[in-house]
């Protein structure tokens, strides 16, 4: 189906998908290999590919300099087409100013968590901390946020070791979704490995030429699975040629 389609559509997640996650993220780096591997699917014909991150666009436009590809940054609340970086939703952020004390009282009582701010969400990153203490933490912020965010038009993300604010307009799910209104693909290739890319699988759930992959363990939307990011970059490889 892939070498007969005359759309293609690739949506590959970064972090857990294509390289490992790091205990500081601003540490990530694309390796050469996998550059080269980008490179050839992005000049394959008839094929277009996306970045699609949680990452704040600044931080994976930096990452991914001089890479000729298409990004969506921040749970599709950012775009990045032809060079061009865009906004994709109105959603004010006067709402940090109620989040953020409370990302602060539960990072003074975890050691070595840390806030990130983003232009329009915020997260709360635990995977330094140990493993119990973080794993309470983040269940007992979570319980706290979802008693805020309903005034906000807001949703909490519960991803891998990390606990993201962002606002309701946001999410992979609408940004493919949006895609989708604009053109039609007879293919569709999307990786992930996160709660977050569960949205991106369930939009595809009944798209009968969409293969949806989820890297490592847990339940998932997807219809297939991986098991690492070697064998990840060994499809990319492959789907390059």
């Amino acid at each position: 189906m892939y070498r007969n389609a005359t759309r293609r559509l690739v949506l590959l997640d970064y972090d857990g998908t294509l390289v490992n996650y790091t205990l500081v993220p601003d540490s990530t780096r694309l390796s050469e290999h996998l550059f080269e591997i980008l490179i050839k699917l992005v000049a394959t014909p008839h094929t277009e590919l996306f970045i699609i991150t949680c990452r704040g666009y600044q931080d994976i436009d930096k990452i991914l300099n001089h890479l000729p590809i298409n990004i969506i940054a921040e749970h599709g609340a950012m775009i990045k087409k032809s060079g061009v970086w865009m906004h994709q939703i109105n959603n004010t952020t006067f709402w940090k100013e109620t989040m953020i004390p409370i990302l602060q009282q539960i990072t003074m009582k975890c050691p070595g968590s840390f806030i990130e701010e983003k232009t329009y969400a915020l997260a709360w990153h635990y995977r330094n901390v140990e493993p119990q203490s973080g794993l309470t933490n983040s269940r007992e912020l979570i319980s706290i946020l979802e008693k805020t965010i309903l005034s906000h038009n807001l949703k909490i993300l519960d991803g891998n070791k990390v606990v993201e604010i962002l606002p309701g307009e946001a999410g992979k799910g609408i940004a493919v979704k949006k895609l989708f209104e604009q053109k039609h693909y007879d293919f569709v290739l999307s990786v992930g490995d996160d709660t977050a890319d569960e949205e991106m699988f369930e939009y595809f759930l009944h798209n009968l030429n969409a293969f949806t992959i989820k890297v490592g363990k847990g339940g998932t939307f997807a219809r297939y699975k991986l098991k690492s990011i070697e064998q990840v970059l060994l499809l990319l490889k492959d789907l390059s040629v």
